[in-house]
């Protein structure tokens, strides 16, 4: 009897579990192992936050092959930045960074493979977390446009060992504005941009990520390649640091024009001569 009791149970369990396992169930062996917590390599000489070509210093020194056009946009905002504006960036008022800035790694990333769907997460503004649709399915006519667009990838097994070892990726339909990273190096307006991705660790050691990522973007002369390269954590415990931009952020954006909330409670000016804000809503008192 107690044998027929284990058999018929363990019977009705293999039915309940059939549907909703085998929807999930899948061979993780065949995909590479891209877990733990990434951090974005980049040279050390180069201060500030990282830039778009992590070989390169943010900047001019970047070499973007810009049109004359989003050039003088680029050299404008620098500018601006130098006396005290945010120019070209939209980050500082906390709006999401999106594509391709979030793959700057600003934080540290993670990638959770599934079946259908290969997640990027990086905490930095907000909980980014780029879904890579891996399911065999082809553009659609309508796509709702976000800062980090919609990406459809594509596992490839290149050396034929019957293992999946690069993951290719295309992304569009984008919203605005973006910028390649805080620099203010800006993606043209139209956000007609199309990013293509090849993802994969290295062959000589398997604790570093690679991302060549292709920009095609109408404020380029021609397509923009660069390589992005990621080092996982040797903590297999690693700590993740919670990100919220609106904790602390004293940039105040009014009109178009950014200014400053004193560390006293007052807004001040970002720049040399800077009128303030209207303010006409205000009754004025005569002092």
């Amino acid at each position: 009897m107690l044998y027929r009791g284990a058999m018929s149970a363990m019977a009705l369990a293999t039915i309940l579990c059939a549907a909703p396992c085998g929807a999930f169930a899948f061979d993780d062996a065949k995909y590479p192992d891209l877990r733990g917590q990434w951090i974005g390599l980049r040279m050390p000489s180069c201060r500030g936050q990282p830039s778009f070509d992590p070989i390169k210093c943010w900047g001019t020194t970047q070499d973007a092959p810009l049109t004359p056009e989003y050039r003088a946009i680029f050299e404008e905002n620098l500018v601006d930045q130098h006396v005290g504006g945010q120019g070209t960036n939209a980050t500082s008022t906390c709006l999401a960074p999106g594509m391709p800035m979030v793959m700057n790694a600003h934080s540290p990333m993670e990638i959770i493979v599934l079946p259908e769907t290969t997640y990027i997460r990086v905490d930095h503004i907000r909980d980014t977390r780029r879904r890579i649709y891996t399911d065999g399915r082809d553009w659609s006519e309508e796509i709702e446009p976000s800062f980090d667009g919609y990406s459809i990838g594509n596992w490839i097994d290149t050396d034929g060992d019957g293992r999946y070892d690069v993951l290719e990726v295309e992304t569009r339909a984008f919203k605005g504005p973006r910028s390649y990273d805080a620099s203010g190096l800006p993606l043209h307006r139209d956000n007609k941009s199309v990013f293509k991705e090849r993802i994969y660790l290295d062959k000589a050691d398997p604790n570093l990520l690679h991302d060549d990522i292709t920009v095609i973007d109408n404020g380029l002369t021609r397509p923009w390649t660069v390589m992005k390269t990621y080092r996982r954590n040797a903590n297999p415990q690693p700590f993740w640091i919670d990100y919220i931009c609106a904790e602390g952020n004293q940039l105040v954006r009014i009109e178009n024009q950014n200014y400053m909330l004193s560390g006293d409670g007052y807004l001040m000016p970002t720049r040399k001569g800077q009128a303030p804000p209207d303010l006409k809503y205000f009754k004025q008192y005569q002092k």
